[in-house]
């Protein structure tokens, strides 16, 4: 009996070791497999940017005026890579594979965009980084930093590829695709997305549009004359928006935080009081009046008695007027009356009727562009509920408004509206505007460090000083001239 136990015992070892080490190591409390629409999900996830944010306080739109909380600094340091993201994008199109789709498939056509997407959200940030050897794994573990040209070229190839693939399978009616808590798994809106955000990507590059290799105006022309191949957006109903619920995604601002943040923060002057100086009613909605204007005989009704708080103010001072009633609370029966709030757009309808104004403006392509400059104002009030045939004809009869023509005044004009347009929306959209043609003027001061400048961009990651110094340094060399990682430099895309 003992003699069979040792035979058989000494079978399990020996089977035992013939077992893969890959098999010991996978942790079974982790799936090795999931399907493509779950990583989908994940990746939709990790691309929104939230409304009442610290993006949204560097875009000079609100003000926190208690330093426990927030400031208004623009003492950047150091910003992450998207990498891990670009992984779960690069995972998605694996198991679409992996379960037996077709090359080309819906998660693998909004694979390129979403490649796009992170690789130019980087480089927005960052200026060069790693592309064509990056995610290689244990491969390549020190990639080299391709120019933030190149980036852009390569981004703008992925989303014609995107939009190409996306347009085969509409016309094979495919509908495999699943998990799409955004545009509700429609191919069609995607397809609008991608080429609004082509549009973007486009008008980002506006002080290049004289490189031959980009071929900017060409591009964006392609764009605006051929709208089978290339269609756009229509109205909000086609804004890419994250929603909030009651339950797990939370308004931002909402009756759980009311008491903590309410009177701690308030509206910025570069936004409220540009909006009070054009009589826009948006300003009746966003925010509320400043009470020392109402106790002083101003009604809520009248423009003066809104007041923004200048972001380069010290919050020491900003707080004490805030207590004094001297500036403008955010409208806090909107924004913390629900759990829901609204929706938060991250590419939208808005933006690019104001991008596709300013190519015309340009000279890019030909059109009206008051009248897509007409069109983003109409829609930025709808968003906001202002009723637009009621107060349309006194707000554009104003010279402050109306359209000044194909002119640097005009050029303002677009680009005032549609900082106004970003409010709260589209992540860092309303800074790069401004650190790409200075409109709005951005307030700096005391409040806002940094010896009175606004930042121009992040700094690389800590650990590339250590895991990839070589690549990293040469990479500072290239761009700034010397090797220090400075938040006052100068981008190529901005030079």
């Amino acid at each position: 009996m003992k003699k069979v136990l040792y035979i058989i015992l000494l079978l399990a070892v020996v089977t035992t070791a013939c077992k893969k080490f890959e098999e010991f190591e996978k942790d079974p409390n982790k799936p090795g497999e999931v399907p493509p629409s779950l990583v989908f999900t994940n990746v939709l996830s990790s691309s929104v940017y939230y409304p009442w944010s610290e993006e949204q306080r560097w875009n000079q739109f609100w003000c926190s005026n208690y330093a426990y909380y927030d400031d208004q600094e623009y003492d950047w340091t150091t910003t992450s890579f998207n990498y891990s993201k670009l992984n779960n994008v690069k995972q998605m199109v694996a198991e679409a594979s992996r379960i037996g789709l077709p090359e080309n498939n819906a998660y693998s056509a909004l694979g390129k965009f979403f490649n796009a997407l992170f690789y130019i959200d980087m480089s927005m940030r960052l200026g060069d980084i790693p592309l064509s050897q990056a995610l290689k794994g244990l491969e390549n573990t020190k990639p080299v930093y391709d120019s933030q040209k190149s980036v852009f070229q390569q981004a703008l190839v992925w989303l014609d590829e995107s939009n190409s693939d996306l347009q085969k399978l509409i016309d094979n009616h495919d509908n495999s695709l699943a998990g799409d808590f955004m545009l509700g798994n429609n191919l069609e809106k995607w397809q609008k997305v991608v080429n609004a955000f082509k549009l973007r990507t486009l008008i980002t590059l506006s002080k290049k549009d004289g490189d031959t290799d980009l071929k900017i105006k060409q591009l964006f022309a392609d764009v605006m004359t051929n709208p089978v191949k290339y269609p756009l957006m229509s109205s909000l109903d086609d804004n890419l928006i994250f929603s909030f619920n009651s339950s797990t995604d939370k308004y931002p601002l909402n009756p759980d935080n009311y008491g903590f943040t309410a009177t701690r923060n308030n509206m910025s002057a570069t936004y409220l009081n540009t909006l009070a100086a054009l009589h826009d009613p948006r300003t009746f909605i966003v925010a509320e009046p400043a009470p020392a204007k109402i106790a002083a005989g101003l009604t809520s009704q009248d423009y003066d008695a809104y007041v923004g708080a200048s972001s380069g103010e010290s919050l020491d001072d900003m707080s004490t007027k805030m207590l004094n009633g001297e500036y403008s609370a955010i409208n806090k029966q909107k924004y913390y009356g629900s759990y829901t709030g609204e929706a938060c757009i991250q590419i939208g309808y808005i933006e690019q009727c104001f991008n596709i104004a300013e190519a015309i403006n340009r000279g890019w392509i030909s059109g009206n562009a008051e009248d897509f400059y007409i069109k983003g104002i109409k829609a930025s009030w709808t968003f906001h509920g202002v009723a637009v045939e009621t107060n349309w004809n006194d707000y554009y009869g104003q010279t402050s408004v109306k359209y000044k023509g194909n002119t640097a005044d005009g050029l303002n004009q677009i680009l005032t509206q549609k900082y106004l347009g970003f409010f709260q929306n589209s992540g860092w959209e309303a800074y790069y505007n401004n650190r790409r043609t200075g409109i709005p003027e951005f307030l700096t001061g005391p409040g806002t460090a940094n010896s009175g400048r606004i930042a121009k961009r992040w700094q690389y990651p800590s650990s590339e000083r250590t895991t990839n110094a070589d690549n990293y340094l040469s990479a500072l060399k290239s761009q700034f001239g010397s090797q220090n990682d400075d938040i006052n430099d100068s981008m190529w895309l901005v030079k």
